[in-house]
């Protein structure tokens, strides 16, 4: 079992704050796992759960006032997007005079699918995103095995490449076959796992949602809403673009990354990371695994996270937004890193602070007076 102890410190301040707390992330990266370690660790008193994905636990809820009223201690409600009609009735139970209970509720879907949280229980209740295991959990020893297994904890932890590629398979179709219609979301899943695949080819590119339409067979509206659908699951990021108020013709559309990197191998058909070294996707795959990487080492959230680009002049692929300054990546797979001209330009157009290069090495060096090349296994030393 991996320690998680940045996201147990985070539970306990939201408690601090909200009587309930919502953890929210994609299935199986680990949420069940940190509610137990958070009630053996921290809870006082008794300790309740309920998981939605149990018949029994479901037929215990169908009256949930009553169910829930007299319960005590921490009470941890297991795959809470299944029940949306369970959060007006938490609202409820929180607002008691002296409330004895405090809620831990998991989801394996965004704000953006259950709503309803954010509605009826608006000021009571903090919210944290999940993310599968990242590098600072795994540790800088086992970086190239996290890129090509990703994160999902039995991927990760498999007893072998083949068994680790078996699971990530098996989990793609039971995201498509189960967990989607249970998210009340009606769509063929063959038709979703070919958008799906047809993602992972753009995995690094800017979104062009006409040409994904003829290529699908589909119009712009519902590659828009598949795209919106695999968001909002945690399974796709789309990186905005940034917009400075310069002379040139900037890039609008967002890029397009599957933000678990041993999904992306799997919707690619790689089983080893021999196969990986070879294929056309290594650096784009570099790329979103190392932006991932990134992302979740500087806590940045969504709305302070950008790419640039200038039609055919320079691009960058991040700009992070933190504590009022601009940071600057430039993401390279390769040995040897270098300034380019494009990120000359970036670092000009966009008044970076600071800039780096990431690239899959163990060294930090300066390239300018604002420019560091920054291997992948020193970008725990960044964003602390």
């Amino acid at each position: 079992m991996i320690e998680r102890p940045a996201y147990l410190e985070e539970i306990r301040f939201q408690f601090d704050v909200h009587p309930v707390v919502a953890i929210l992330g994609p299935r199986q990266c680990g949420k069940t796992t940190l509610a137990r370690m958070y009630a053996d660790r921290y809870a006082t008193g008794s300790v309740t759960r309920f998981d939605l994905e149990d018949p029994l636990h479901r037929a215990r809820l169908e009256s949930p006032k009553l169910a829930l009223q007299d319960l005590r201690g921490l009470v941890v409600i297991d795959e809470v997007q299944r029940a949306p009609d369970l959060f007006e009735v938490l609202r409820v139970l929180v607002d008691r005079p002296y409330s004895p209970v405090r809620f831990l509720i998991l989801g394996s879907a965004s704000r953006d699918l259950i709503p309803q949280s954010s509605e009826s229980l608006a000021g009571r209740i903090g919210h944290i995103e999940l993310t599968p295991l990242s590098l600072a959990e795994v540790g800088p020893g086992h970086m190239r095995h996290l890129w090509h297994a990703g994160g999902y904890p039995p991927s990760f932890l498999a007893a072998s490449e083949r068994a680790g590629a078996a699971w990530r398979k098996a989990y793609v179709a039971t995201f498509l076959e189960r967990d989607i219609p249970a998210l009340g979301i009606n769509i063929a899943p063959e038709a979703l796992r070919r958008f799906w695949m047809m993602l992972a080819h753009y995995h690094g590119q800017t979104m062009n949602y006409s040409e994904m339409g003829r290529s699908f067979g589909a119009s712009d509206n519902t590659i828009r809403r598949y795209l919106d659908l695999l968001s909002s699951t945690f399974m796709v990021r789309q990186l905005a673009p940034w917009h400075e108020n310069i002379k040139k013709r900037q890039v609008k559309s967002p890029k397009i990354y599957i933000r678990d990197s041993g999904i992306l191998h799997t919707l690619l058909g790689l089983d080893s990371q021999d196969a990986l070294q070879f294929h056309p996707k290594l650096g784009p795959s570099w790329e979103g695994f190392a932006l991932e990487s990134i992302i979740r080492q500087y806590r940045a959230d969504p709305g302070d996270c950008y790419f640039w680009s200038v039609y055919g002049r320079a691009e960058l692929d991040l700009m992070l937004i933190a504590g009022g300054r601009r940071i600057g990546f430039e993401i390279k797979h390769t040995d040897s890193p270098h300034i380019t001209p494009s990120l000359r330009t970036a670092c000009k157009d966009l008044k970076l602070d600071n800039a780096h290069i990431v690239y899959p090495g163990d060294d930090v060096f300066p390239l300018s007076a604002t420019i560091s090349a920054l291997g992948m296994n020193r970008i725990l030393d960044a964003g602390a």
